[in-house]
């Protein structure tokens, strides 16, 4: 709820979210991202599962539906 003035209201931009997240936007985000960072040669595949710990919806699961839980995961591992 604490968004800087250029993103609006906080309601709009959690529906904003839950909207890419519906369409896919934010997979077909992340598989870009896995895809060009292949081709360059820069991934590597550490996994830090417990940087999650500091995002406090997907760690404790509070998104009500699966669809907002795993744009969140897929947030994070492109963050």
């Amino acid at each position: 709820m604490d968004l800087p003035e250029r993103f609006g209201p906080w309601k709009g931009a959690h529906n904003r979210l839950r909207m890419r997240a519906v369409d896919g936007t934010w997979e077909k985000a992340f598989t870009a991202l896995l895809a060009q960072a292949d081709a360059e040669g820069d991934l590597d595949w550490v996994v830090a599962v417990d940087k999650l710990k500091q995002w406090r919806g997907p760690a404790t699961r509070y998104d009500k539906t699966a669809t907002s839980y795993l744009a969140a995961v897929f947030i994070w591992s492109a963050r």
